[in-house]
């Protein structure tokens, strides 16, 4: 660590040197540096054929996504609902392959890889028989419905070999992979504290989806919807606003703290939380949901061989007048990084001064003893940006699923990662639904009895 921080302030003075004479690097006007990031990303070598099963939102926007990345080709989709299957044939041409039946999707052999885009509680199976069917599996997150189907995904990975990937984008992204290189250079010293926010305050983003004129049993496959849960009469609310319910969804949680869980673990290089609590309550948008509007969860971090202990805090609110906030914030000894998909603001501390014995001998230790000598200090803040055109973090984790598929490879956000960023998650509705802390040993993956 120490030998990593000495490099880190190294590149740090030679960049402030850069700045002077006009380089790459440049000055903003909040006197802050910032340093342009790139990748490139290879072409690909052979072509592969996806299908989409899940057409809705996310599905969709996956897709395009998939398709702008290069020689991918949409051959086939499935939804449970006709008006999607149409509109997909709207906006991928007729000849695409189209059915309710996902079971139909796997038998076809020019399907090299899924998107698997359905509510949650369709994750676990269709990823495994998608894998047993020799399909590759790219599964939007979280990987699974509840902690005790994890297990089974992992199993399918490893006995079938093929390529399974959770969609938490912003894990490829340039800004975690830049946090992650200044976290390890000791860029903010000791970790000992993250959070993370997530805000919204608009019907769409409460998942009040848009729910179409057409919707009923004839143009929705209810049946094959519910057949793995709960049975009940036809709801249009339970079927396109989804989310909301526990049947199906995994609450606000499920949805977007296992984003922050993602990017964390993949900074920190983190197994998860020893400990979880969480709480909140439905404020605002009393629909009919099953699941809170404003959500609170505190977590505790044991010190493993990569990183001291720390705690983390996520905070949701759908109810947020400000609108729009989002950010994962890592704070340590020496400052604190503010990371999204595309850049990171570093904040160092300037100066530090004491004439505590205890503070003096630290500073010993750490290399940097106490001295009445002024320094060169460098700025206070430091932007690192992703260059103009940079296609995002969605773009880059289509990118790594595709190049492990064509190179036999691996990816970062494979079965067990995305295991491990989704139990803590989850764990936070089983907490705040029985009121109470709940342990996890992130190591064996299990339950930790009381």
């Amino acid at each position: 660590m120490q030998s990593s921080r000495r490099n880190f302030l190294k590149n740090l003075a030679a960049s402030t040197a850069a700045v002077a004479t006009g380089s790459h690097a440049f000055a903003s006007e909040s006197n802050s540096i910032r340093f342009d990031l790139s990748r490139n990303i290879i072409g690909a070598n052979n072509n592969l054929n996806i299908a989409l099963i899940g057409a809705g939102g996310m599905g969709v926007q996956d897709t395009i996504t998939a398709l702008s990345t290069p020689g991918i080709k949409l051959v086939a989709a499935c939804d449970l609902y006709d008006g999607r299957l149409k509109d997909a044939k709207d906006k991928w041409g007729k000849d695409l392959f189209t059915t309710r039946s996902y079971k139909e999707i796997l038998s076809r052999k020019d399907v090299d890889a899924v998107i698997v885009a359905t509510p949650d509680h369709w994750h676990q199976q269709i990823s495994i028989d998608a894998m047993k069917a020799g399909k590759h599996v790219y599964c939007e997150k979280p990987m699974v419905h509840s902690i005790a189907e994890g297990p089974a995904v992992i199993q399918a990975q490893k006995e079938t070999g093929k390529i399974f990937q959770v969609g938490s984008q912003g894990v490829s992204s340039l800004g975690n992979e830049k946090a992650k290189q200044l976290l390890k250079d000791g860029a903010i010293g000791q970790l000992n504290y993250a959070e993370g926010f997530w805000a919204r305050h608009s019907p769409v983003g409460a998942w009040q989806y848009p729910i179409p004129a057409d919707a009923s049993p004839a143009t929705v496959d209810w049946d094959t919807y519910i057949s793995n849960t709960t049975k009940r009469p036809f709801d249009k609310l339970r079927f396109f606003r989804w989310r909301n319910y526990l049947d199906y969804g995994t609450g606000m949680s499920g949805d977007l703290f296992v984003h922050l869980f993602s990017s964390l673990h993949f900074i920190t290089d983190s197994l998860g939380p020893k400990k979880v609590y969480s709480s909140g309550g439905l404020r605002y948008w009393k629909d009919g949901r099953e699941v809170p509007d404003v959500l609170l969860g505190t977590f505790d971090y044991p010190q493993t061989q990569v990183h001291p202990a720390f705690n983390l805090s996520l905070r949701c609110n759908f109810v947020d007048g400000t609108s729009g906030t989002t950010y994962l914030k890592l704070v340590g000894s020496e400052g604190s990084m503010d990371i999204t998909w595309d850049d990171v603001v570093l904040k160092r501390n300037k100066t530090i001064t004491s004439d505590d014995p205890f503070f003096i001998e630290q500073m010993k230790k750490a290399g940097t003893p106490v001295t009445d000598r002024k320094r060169i200090l460098p700025p206070e803040d430091i932007r690192f940006e992703a260059e103009k055109g940079y296609k995002g973090g969605p773009y880059d984790h289509f990118v790594n699923f595709f190049t492990a598929i064509r190179n036999g490879g691996k990816v970062f956000e494979d079965a067990i990662f995305g295991y491990r960023a989704a139990a803590p998650a989850l764990l936070c509705i089983d907490s705040y639904n029985n009121e109470t802390a709940i342990s996890w040993n992130p190591e064996t993956l299990q339950l930790v009895k009381k």
